[in-house]
C-alpha cells in the first residue's frame, strides 16, 4: 500500500474569494487522493453557490410581501390591519425606492468596508482606462435594477403578489436566451421543453377581473410582471460578465446608488401629490424591505459568481412558490385552485432546470 502524509491547516478565506468559508489545503504524497478531495471541494463549492441563491430567494420574499402591504391594505399575521398608503402607480414606485435606497447606500457603503476592507480600492480602479469596460458594465447593472424595481413595484401593488413574482420569474427564460445569444449556450431540447412549460404554468397564474381587480389593473399588472423579468434577466447576463472581474459586494452597492440617483432624479423632474401621506409607517416599511433587499441582493451576486447566471436563475426561481407561501401565511392572500397549480407547474419546471443545470456544473467542474 502506498503511504501517503497529509498536512492540513483550516482557515477563514476572505471575502474576496466570493464567500466567507473554512477552507482546508492538503498536502499529499498519493496524487489520487489529492484529486479526490479536490473533487469533492468542488461539488461543495456548487453545494453552496445553490444554497446561497435559495437562501436569497427566501429573504426576498419578504421585501416583496412588505411592498404589498405599502401598496394595498392587509390583515398582517391576522392580527394588524396596515397598509395601503401610497397608491401603486410609477411615482409612489420612484418614491418607495427612493426611500428604501436613501437609508440603505449608505448603510451598505460602511458595511462594504468591513466585510470587504478592498471595495474602496476596487471602486478607485473601476475609472481607470483598464478597467473602464468593467464600470460600464456595473453601471449598467445599476440601471437595469431602477428599471426592473419600478416595474416590479407596480406589479405587486396591481395583482397579488405570488402572481406577480411567477410572472416576473419567467425571466430564466430570457437569460437562457440570452445565454444563448451572447455565450453561445445554446438550450437543449430538454431545455426547451420546460421553458414551455414554466410559460404555460405562468399563464396559469393570470388572473381573472373580477370585483377586485379590473381588466384594466390586471393587463397593466402582468405587462409590468413581464417587463420587469425580461429587464432582470438583461441584469443577470451583465452582472455574470461583471463580477467575473468584479466583487460582489462593490458591485452590489454600484447597483443601489444608481438605483437612489435615478429615482431621486425621478422624483424631481415627476413628483407626486405626498402632502397628505403617512410617512412613518412609509419610513418603517422603506427602512424594512431595504434592509432584507440588500442582504438578498449580495447573495444572489455571490450566488450568481458561483454557479452562473444561468444556473442561478433557474435555482432563484423558486421564489414564486415561497413568496405565495410567505404571502398566504402573513397576509392571508389567497389563489384560487387554477393559479396554485400554476404556480406548482412553473415550480416543477424549475425543478427540473435546476436538475440538468446543477448535473452539467458538476460534470464541468469534476
Amino acid at each position: 500500500m502506498d503511504k501517503f502524509l497529509v498536512e492540513t491547516a483550516i482557515y477563514r478565506v476572505s471575502l474576496s474569494d466570493g464567500f466567507d468559508l473554512l477552507k482546508l489545503h492538503l498536502v499529499c504524497y498519493s496524487s489520487g487522493f489529492n484529486n479526490t478531495i479536490k473533487s469533492s471541494l468542488r461539488k461543495l463549492f456548487i453545494v453552496l453557490g445553490i444554497l446561497t441563491v435559495l437562501l436569497s430567494s427566501f429573504v426576498l420574499t419578504f421585501h416583496n410581501v412588505t411592498v404589498r402591504v405599502l401598496f394595498s391594505e392587509h390583515l398582517v399575521l391576522g392580527l394588524f390591519l396596515i397598509g395601503g398608503y401610497v397608491k401603486p402607480d410609477l411615482q409612489n414606485s420612484f418614491l418607495l425606492m427612493f426611500m428604501r435606497m436613501l437609508l440603505v447606500v449608505p448603510l451598505m457603503a460602511s458595511l462594504s468596508f468591513k466585510l470587504y476592507p478592498s471595495a474602496w480600492t476596487e471602486l478607485q480602479d473601476l475609472f481607470t482606462r483598464k478597467r473602464r469596460d468593467v464600470l460600464i458594465q456595473a453601471l449598467g447593472c445599476g440601471v437595469l435594477m431602477f428599471v426592473y424595481i419600478a416595474s416590479l413595484y407596480i406589479a405587486i401593488g396591481l395583482i397579488p403578489t405570488g402572481i406577480a413574482l411567477t410572472l416576473f420569474f419567467t425571466y430564466p427564460v430570457f437569460t437562457a436566451l440570452l445565454s444563448w445569444r451572447f455565450f453561445g449556450q445554446r438550450p437543449t431540447l430538454f431545455r426547451w421543453l420546460v421553458m414551455a412549460i414554466i410559460l404555460v404554468g405562468s399563464a396559469l397564474t393570470i388572473p381573472q377581473s373580477s370585483a377586485t381587480y379590473s381588466s384594466h389593473t390586471i393587463a397593466i399588472g402582468i405587462f409590468a410582471s413581464f417587463a420587469a423579468g425580461i429587464v432582470y434577466a438583461f441584469y443577470c447576463i451583465i452582472a455574470q460578465k461583471c463580477l467575473e472581474k468584479f466583487h460582489p459586494i462593490p458591485f452590489t452597492w454600484i447597483s443601489f446608488a444608481c438605483t437612489l440617483l435615478l429615482s431621486g432624479i425621478s422624483l424631481l423632474f415627476w413628483p407626486g401629490k405626498n402632502a397628505q401621506l403617512d410617512w412613518t409607517p412609509l419610513w418603517i416599511g422603506s427602512i424594512f424591505s431595504g434592509l432584507v433587499s440588500f442582504l438578498g441582493h449580495t447573495l444572489n451576486n455571490v450566488g450568481i459568481r458561483m454557479v452562473g447566471a444561468s444556473t442561478a436563475s433557474i435555482i432563484g426561481s423558486s421564489s414564486p412558490a415561497l413568496t405565495a407561501l410567505v404571502a398566504w401565511i402573513s397576509i392571508n392572500e389567497t389563489l384560487n385552485v387554477i393559479q396554485s397549480v400554476g404556480i406548482g407547474v412553473v415550480t416543477l419546471g424549475i425543478a427540473l432546470l435546476s436538475a440538468e443545470g446543477f448535473v452539467k456544473s458538476l460534470k464541468i467542474r469534476s
